[in-house]
């Protein structure tokens, strides 16, 4: 068996190559014994699981050795999105939280992340005290556990069911105003994407409208992530449909993307715009802001406007999360669709963050197409664009090397900076790239930020050319 890695968010492998359920059985005792020890044992670990092939089965395997080794298990009695399981860890005042998961991953992967007791992604000396417990367990032929049965477990309340989906839409009721997007008739149509959003919107707003809403562990041959090459269809049923704007939601329900009236893809770098917008003039939250380096320079440059401090993190939201329990932070978000707000979770919610985005629709009477525009008339345009790139090992191995160099010039862009706080960040007088090996996937993720689409275009396109 190959050796277990925690990535950027947990750990990732391709179902029954990497992610087997010997892996999880020893990632399960590793974590059962690190939460064994904190000071909520007594509550139990609350453990949840997406819409992925033998999702299901994983968490009940992961539940039957934190069990066995004599920890208590809340098990979500059904498909449940991430930001279930770290709501309920907070409600149930649970040691922590687990959830299989392989988030905006390809259909063939699974995961297994690990969540803290404030509601939110393990921090990372957290994670380094799990694979201390894990190592051991690495090459072990035979888990050095007794299995109690399965329907023992539950006879003897070791293992308890618990409704996630109960608890987090009583908790959304009192953090958005529902009546008033009722009252101003917004069309709201939602993209699960196959994913653990699924039939959850609706239990809010039962007119929505809705696609890719039913199981299907294959995600429809489309990556479940929220781009605008995997959104197509729900662009096209938004403008046909009439409505007033989509949003998609990814394989894990954490993530966002949204399309305009027009269908237009409207990216995370702008919803987090938008809402800080919203929530600074209109809310009057005070505090910090916190964002990943991959994301837009607009909201450096709202940060500036509103005179309100930002603080810039590595990729992962593990990162923005550490903050938003140490800082008073008002939003905190990632390039890649992940966004979360003072008041929720420190954890991030596509589902959330959807309806606070039909909030400030309907509280500002505009459509999102206008809110956009509002934003770059006042802050300036900006473009982003991202390139995912697969390559073998020694590719990736000169791509980074060469950007490492801290080369002069990307093509005709001078670089005036460099930033290798994650990765390799270029920063030019156009915008800038950032070169990073993903901490997930066997790929170099290029991003680019320019004032117009052409020039993130030409700069992807010499970016990745770097073979």
């Amino acid at each position: 068996m190959t050796q277990i890695k925690f990535g950027t968010d947990g750990w990732r492998g391709v179902i029954a190559e990497d992610f087997t359920f010997a892996g999880v059985q020893k990632v399960a005792l590793a974590t059962g014994r690190y939460f064994s020890k904190h000071k909520c044992a007594k509550n139990g670990v609350v453990i949840g699981y997406d819409a992925r092939f033998l999702s299901k089965e994983f968490a009940h395997c992961a539940a039957q050795v934190i069990a066995s080794f004599g920890v208590k298990v809340l098990l979500a009695d059904k498909i449940s999105a991430t930001q279930m399981v770290s709501l309920g860890v907070v409600r149930k005042k649970a040691a922590g939280g687990v959830v299989i998961t392989a988030s905006h991953n390809p259909a063939k992967y699974n995961g297994f992340k690990i969540k803290g007791d404030f509601g939110g992604p393990a921090h990372p000396e957290m994670i380094t005290e799990v694979e201390k417990e894990l190592e051991p367990l690495q090459d072990v032929a035979v888990l050095p556990l007794e299995l109690v049965p399965f329907e023992e477990l539950v006879k003897n309340k070791k293992i308890q069911f618990i409704d996630l989906t109960k608890i987090y839409v009583a908790d959304l009721q009192t953090k958005i105003e529902f009546d008033l997007i009722k009252s101003v008739k917004l069309k709201i149509m939602h993209d699960a994407m196959h994913g653990a959003g699924m039939g959850i919107p609706e239990l809010f707003l039962p007119k929505m409208g809705t696609i890719r809403s039913d199981y299907n562990p294959s995600f429809g041959t489309t990556n479940p992530e929220p781009l605008p090459q995997n959104t197509e269809e729900l662009s096209m049923e938004v403008r046909a449909g009439k409505y007033h704007f989509g949003f998609a939601t990814d394989g894990d329900a954490d993530r966002i993307g949204a399309v305009d009236e027009k269908g237009n893809f409207v990216d995370s770098h702008r919803i987090f715009a938008i809402l800080l917008k919203y929530l600074m003039e209109r809310k009057h939250y005070r505090g910090a802001v916190a964002k990943s380096l991959s994301v837009t320079d607009l909201i450096t440059k709202m940060c500036e406007h509103y005179n309100v401090r930002l603080y810039e993190t590595p990729v992962g939201f593990k990162h923005l999360c550490r903050l938003m329990t140490e800082k008073d932070i008002i939003i905190a978000g990632e390039e890649s669709g992940g966004i979360a707000v003072k008041g929720h979770l420190p954890e991030r919610d596509g589902i959330f963050i959807g309806f606070l985005l039909a909030e400030v629709m309907a509280v500002r009477r505009m459509k999102l197409s206008a809110l956009v525009k509002e934003l770059f008339d006042e802050f300036g345009e900006h473009h982003f664009g991202r390139i995912d790139a697969h390559l073998t090992t020694m590719q990736k191995e000169k791509v980074m090397k060469f950007y490492q160099s801290k080369p002069k010039k990307v093509g005709p862009f001078e670089v005036t900076k460099y930033d290798m706080t994650d990765g390799v960040k270029l920063v030019t007088k156009d915008g800038w790239i950032l070169v990073r090996a993903s901490g997930t996937e066997p790929i170099i993720r290029f991003y680019a930020e320019s004032s117009s689409l052409k020039k993130v275009q030409q700069m992807l396109k010499i970016a990745t050319s770097v073979k």
